[in-house]
């Protein structure tokens, strides 16, 4: 049966009153009145019966793994330890100087009976809040993700055949279903199918730099232009790319904040055809690095350049340096790109052969079917605009990861499983936009006033141009 939690301080014979005790500049008096904690009791009902044993009230075993990653406490068992101790957290509890602290035990049982979704509306709360405090812009995103290292020693690594790799990955599924515990989406399943972890089937066998390759997860993160507020993110196995997932990120941003994305800012891993093409579907301006100028680095520039051809829109041909035509030929299913050649008759007898080709099968020169909306979004990409703009993003996104890093536990997992990494980085993101939010809050306003203003709306507006 779900517990209910005592609603006002208890005063003792001994003259001691909690709420007297924390000074009103305390963060935690300010993280009280501007969270409203409550709303887990209506999302966690479902998992509580009417009858049996009272549990500890949901709201407080939100608020303490909330205090695991806002004070970044080593471990589940010392904030237990350490909660008994402190007159603040006895009072962020709600609890009492005599008051039993529960048992660490409880929160792992609440996550794993939660799931996910109580933190994920835990960090989209936050984010509604600071919509509407007025401190998302909405218009501009800054997009980036870093590798998190799971909780898994490099030893715990299996090398094997795929199928073996593959075999017991299944065999891991099927366990988690008896345990009725949640398995890692197949969108998520790991490149690498050679190696696995045996601590955390999860995590992927990444390399980062130059070091070893480690069982890792990747944390992509969205944060707004204006406060630096992190709008949405996803953790996934360390093996997905990042651009892979700036669409979807894009939309979580525009779900969360409802407003219209205008510029996305990210570096040359999300400058990409596909994700260049799909921006310019959108509307949105792309600010990002161009992948493809990352790519062909190495080029040999004794050799023409695609950008040496003259296309001809009308007839749809090319002509070359030398005024030979390019012909399409073929169109990649894949890549969606259009191949157009010389004939290799007319390349080997070209002049200017040893500057264009060195192929005996004659040039080809590949043309994107959007290749238009690609021609615009490159441009951006190279403004000046793109490069100041990109510039910002890399002392804005650093100072994000820097913040989750030094004060709440960011770069290494605290549990196991891609599902319980979701978590943690839900209350990693939720925490630092609590502290914007608060550190932005207006002095004047009354607590009251502040927390009728930051309460989530039952219903949100629809999708605005902010």
């Amino acid at each position: 049966m779900m517990g209910t939690p005592k609603g006002e301080q208890q005063l003792f014979n001994y003259a001691v009153n909690l709420e007297k005790r924390v000074r009103s500049s305390h963060p935690l008096r300010q993280v009280k009145a501007a969270i409203d904690f409550s709303f887990v009791r209506e999302e966690v009902a479902h998992c509580y019966g009417h009858n049996g044993n009272e549990s500890v009230p949901p709201e407080v075993i939100l608020k303490m793994i909330f205090l695991l990653f806002f004070d970044d406490i080593a471990s589940e068992r010392e904030l237990m330890e350490v909660i008994g101790e402190r007159l603040d957290y006895l009072w962020f509890l709600d609890y009492g100087l005599d008051e039993k602290v529960p048992d660490h035990s409880v929160l792992s049982k609440a996550r794993a009976r939660w799931g996910k979704e109580v933190f994920e509306s835990l960090f989209v709360r936050t984010v509604a809040q600071c919509v509407e405090a007025g401190l998302v812009d909405g218009k501009k995103l800054h997009v980036d993700a870093s590798l998190i290292e799971a909780d898994a020693a490099k030893e715990s690594v299996i090398k094997a055949a795929p199928p073996l790799i593959a075999a017991l990955k299944q065999a891991y599924r099927a366990t988690e279903s008896k345990l009725e515990e949640t398995s890692t989406p197949e969108s998520y399943e790991a490149v690498n199918d050679r190696m696995m972890s045996q601590s955390d089937p999860d995590a992927a066998c990444v390399r980062q730099g130059g070091g070893q390759s480690r069982p890792r997860y990747k944390h992509h993160r969205v944060i707004d232009h204006s406060k630096g507020v992190i709008t949405a993110i996803e953790t996934t196995p360390g093996s997905i790319a990042e651009n892979k997932k700036l669409m979807g990120l894009v939309d979580q941003h525009q779900k969360n904040t409802h407003c219209q994305v205008q510029i996305v800012i990210a570096d040359h891993k999300y400058g990409t055809t596909e994700n260049f093409v799909e921006c310019q579907a959108r509307g949105i301006t792309t600010h990002m690095g161009d992948a493809g100028i990352k790519a062909h680095s190495g080029h040999d520039h004794t050799i023409f350049g695609d950008e040496a051809f003259a296309y001809d829109r009308i007839a749809n041909i090319y002509r070359c340096p030398a005024g030979q035509i390019l012909r399409p030929r073929r169109m990649h299913p894949v890549r969606r790109t259009i191949e157009y050649k010389a004939p290799a008759r007319v390349c080997a007898g070209c002049v200017l052969r040893p500057q264009c080709t060195r192929s005996s099968y004659g040039r080809t020169v590949q043309r994107h079917e959007k290749q238009v909306a690609l021609d615009i979004a490159r441009a951006q990409a190279h403004s000046l605009a793109a490069r100041r703009h990109r510039n910002r993003r890399h002392h804005l996104m650093e100072r994000s990861f820097a913040d989750a890093a030094n004060n709440h536990h960011f770069k290494r997992a605290r549990w196991r499983r891609l599902w319980r990494q979701q978590i943690q980085d839900y209350l990693i993101a939720a925490i630092q936009n609590v502290r914007i939010l608060l550190a932005n809050q207006n002095p004047k306003k009354s607590a009251a006033a502040a927390l009728s203003s930051l309460i989530l709306r039952a219903k949100m507006p629809p999708l605005l141009h902010c």
